[in-house]
């Protein structure tokens, strides 16, 4: 199997599609990039800026290019030694317009007699025979709106199909509707009255069963062409927890790719692990993520941060978070999971969906894969029973109706061939309570220190000493060597760059709360969690734009769900939220204050910044450099972090550095692109020097300010906790002790000898050095 020695994500839209990708290649080729990574490409829908709305699996998208760029692009990186990671989306199809995708038109136009009835995942007793379809606005009179239209159904831009016989001369758009095998109904009765699978909470993604071996197939032969055609070296797989069995699934694909190097986009809580035999080499890498920015904050700021702002005991507010979700926008999934309890367990539905939606609530991880994670139902049963004492009977009698290896007789037990439906659509449900409860809730919530509220990670873990990262980098050199390592996606809340400086808040705790509290009486808004992740939010990517900043705040808001909501905006509420964003802008004592913790922040969030980079470039694994963050990341979530990147700013910065004078550590930016271009090209060329992990010993003062590892001929050492370091008198007498030999860096060419060197000699230049050992040149 070939495997990337690093990566580069492009987001693949109309706007940079895969003809500028193409001529992107000698760019990326210069920076030291080993493999391009494409987000998805397959025919989306029209106008998608993202590709995971796929409407036809088995074309290339025309709005990206086209089978034709796709293949000059494939070629294209190959010629310059370059390989290919495509983004697949298996779990689901785009569905908004019904009339884009040829398997949801037939599947409406023919309800179960349709071919493709197989193909998704609809409980058709529950809707009458019908699949109902949330689109119609509030009022009694929505239907009256229907029309018949050139042998079509239309809801206003809506367009549906008629079933073959069912129109009649002199018939209403309504009587029409009434004989479908579809049924239009008002948009919120999707939280608790759909009938058909989708992604998270979206109607307009519709889930497929790629368990069908025919699915798979027709779902994937597309990719089966990119293997044959050797136009593609591996593949990312897009929320594997939703499939039914995503161990299978891997497996099929492993077997159509050949053995291509596949990864996984499957979120690991701490101290979790891939399920043993899984057919890939590891996770997207926000697993990777979590520990790098622990290293960069400071333990110190933790209790003065938990008193400056009380909330909730983070796992207790996710239990709220989830169980809202649980009951709310994903009612539907819990009920159809209600229905599949067998009669003979003697329970009551309600009580039966109570239950279950408790379950998924106290679900640790984001789902299991029995046998595999049983462990992670039993933990759920107890701390249901104990949240919920007045269903304990129902919990217990629907444990083993959830895991049938609990089967009184093991003989039985071993030779199960097939999970009940029960058992696997409450794992594909657990996993969407759980990001949409957590990620998509609760991150906004919990905001003492808002670089910590990222995919992947705890928030309540406040950091992590430099002991506690080298055991798991070591974990991951013996366990994971080829996972990914990311450090921005097109799905962090937040861009590395941002959180490198929001970080150094807790460097500055008390100062920082000061601030705040001068900030909240100044333009409050009534919502004191709330304002401590805007203002948080605005340090950290400053500068930006008004109409940036207006946008993020207007999402985070409303995916909080506290002070305001996207079914229900609270518009007093959002009045002054934005006023308090103008006042960042056009109030001068407001702006004072934000651009002194600039100020005060930003050289350290640079030192932050390069030395988390360099560490995940680095570190075990295999690194993933998200598109433009070679220099500053300073966005926000998304829409934000997919905007337009400059290339031509980055082809010339590379210029500048191979023809001019090492970069000024105060600017930032070409100091960046400096270490990555330097670390990159390192790994590319010199992949021996990349085979093992060793940490490397610190002494003196100063030593904890210090993180260093040796890989095997290439030694990486960062500063950590920058302002603390200042604090303290700087360096003094620490020193980092090399093995022996002789070393150069491969950032500024210094030489070293092996043995003690003092750190302010190492750090001259940067807050971080890649030194390489002569002797493996």
């Amino acid at each position: 199997m070939q495997a990337p020695k690093s990566t580069y994500r492009l987001q693949i839209r109309s706007s940079f599609d895969l003809s500028a990708a193409a001529e992107l290649v000698p760019y990326l080729v210069e920076l030291g990039v080993d493999w391009v990574y494409l987000s998805p490409v397959l025919t989306a829908e029209q106008g998608s800026d993202h590709g995971y709305d796929v409407t036809d699996p088995t074309s290339i998208d025309p709005e990206r290019g086209g089978p034709e760029a796709f293949d000059t692009l494939c070629r294209t990186a190959h010629e310059a030694g370059l390989g290919v990671l495509v983004d697949i989306v298996p779990n689901h199809v785009g569905i908004a317009t019904p009339a884009q995708n040829a398997w949801w038109w037939d599947l409406l136009a023919k309800g179960r007699e349709s071919r493709y009835a197989e193909a998704f995942d609809v409980d058709w007793d529950a809707g009458g025979g019908r699949i109902r379809v949330p689109v119609l606005g509030d009022g009694d009179a929505e239907l009256e709106q229907l029309k018949v239209v050139d042998g079509e159904l239309h809801y206003y831009e809506n367009r549906y199909p008629i079933a073959e016989g069912t129109a009649q001369p002199g018939d209403t758009g309504a009587d029409v509707h009434a004989r479908q095998h579809y049924e239009l109904v008002n948009w919120r009765r999707a939280d608790s009255e759909l009938n058909y699978r989708r992604f998270f909470g979206v109607n307009t993604l519709a889930g497929v069963r790629v368990e069908v071996p025919w699915v798979f197939d027709e779902a994937h032969s597309e990719v089966r062409r990119w293997f044959s055609e050797s136009l593609v070296d591996g593949l990312r797989i897009d929320h594997p927890d939703g499939l039914a069995d995503p161990a299978g699934y891997l497996e099929r694909l492993r077997e159509l790719s050949g053995g291509a190097y596949t990864l996984v986009e499957k979120i690991l809580e701490p101290g979790e692990a891939l399920p043993d035999g899984w057919a890939c080499e590891g996770t997207t890498g926000y697993d990777g993520l979590a520990l790098v920015d622990r290293l960069f904050t400071d333990p110190a700021g933790q209790p003065i941060l938990d008193a400056a702002l009380p909330t909730e005991e983070f796992h207790h507010m996710i239990h709220g978070t989830k169980r809202a979700i649980a009951d709310g926008i994903l009612r539907s999934e819990v009920l159809r999971l209600a229905r599949l309890v067998p009669s003979s367990a003697g329970l009551d539905k309600d009580q039966s969906a109570d239950a279950l939606a408790e379950l998924l609530t106290c679900f640790p991880v984001y789902r299991s894969y029995l046998p595999d994670g049983e462990e992670h139902l039993a933990e759920a049963v107890l701390s249901a029973k104990v949240r919920r004492p007045d269903l304990a009977p129902v919990i217990d009698a629907l444990h083993p109706l959830l895991n049938p290896y609990l089967n009184d007789n093991p003989e039985e037990a071993a030779e199960l061939s097939e999970l009940p439906e029960l058992a696997v659509r409450f794992q594909q449900t657990s996993g969407m309570v759980m990001a949409k409860g957590v990620e998509d809730t609760a991150f906004y919530r919990f905001n003492r220190l808002t670089s910590l509220n990222e995919v992947g990670a705890d928030p309540s873990e406040f950091s992590l000493d430099p002991f506690e990262l080298h055991r798991a980098l070591l974990n991951r050199q013996e366990s994971t060597p080829l996972t990914m390592n990311a450090l921005s996606t097109h799905d962090t809340k937040r861009g590395e760059d941002t959180r490198a400086r929001i970080s150094v808040l807790s460097e500055i705790a008390a100062d920082w709360v000061e601030d705040l509290e001068r900030l909240n009486k100044l333009a409050p808004i009534g919502d004191p969690a709330f304002a401590s992740l805007m203002w948080q939010a605005l340090i950290g990517a400053w500068p930006l734009s008004r109409e940036r900043a207006h946008a993020y705040v207007e999402k985070a808001s409303r995916e909080a769900d506290a002070s305001t909501h996207w079914t229900a905006p609270n518009a007093e509420f959002e009045e002054k939220m934005h006023d308090a964003v103008d006042a960042a802008f056009d109030n001068p004592e407001v702006k004072a204050v934000i651009t002194g913790l600039v100020d005060r922040t930003t050289a350290a969030g640079w030192s932050n910044s390069l030395g988390a980079k360099l560490i995940q470039l680095t570190m075990p694994g295999i690194p993933d450099v998200y598109q433009g963050s070679e220099l500053w990341e300073t966005s926000l979530v998304d829409p934000d972090n997919r905007r337009p990147v400059d290339f031509a700013i980055r082809r010339q910065g590379l210029v500048d550095l191979a023809f001019g004078a090492l970069p000024q550590v105060d600017d930032g930016a070409m100091a960046k692109l400096l270490v990555v271009s330097s670390a990159l090209r390192l790994r590319r060329d010199r992949p021996e020097l990349f085979t093992g992990y060793r940490s490397v010993l610190t002494s003196g003062a100063a030593a904890d300010h210090v993180f260093a590892f040796d890989r095997g001929g290439a030694v990486t050492a960062v500063t950590r906790l920058p302002l603390g370091l200042e604090r303290a008198g700087g360096w003094k007498d620490t020193a980092v002790v090399l093995p022996e030999g002789r070393y150069s860096c491969a950032i500024t060419g210094t030489g070293f000898e092996g043995g003690p060197v003092p750190a302010n000699r190492l750090f001259e230049t940067y807050p971080v050095a890649l030194l390489v050992k002569e002797e493996a040149q």
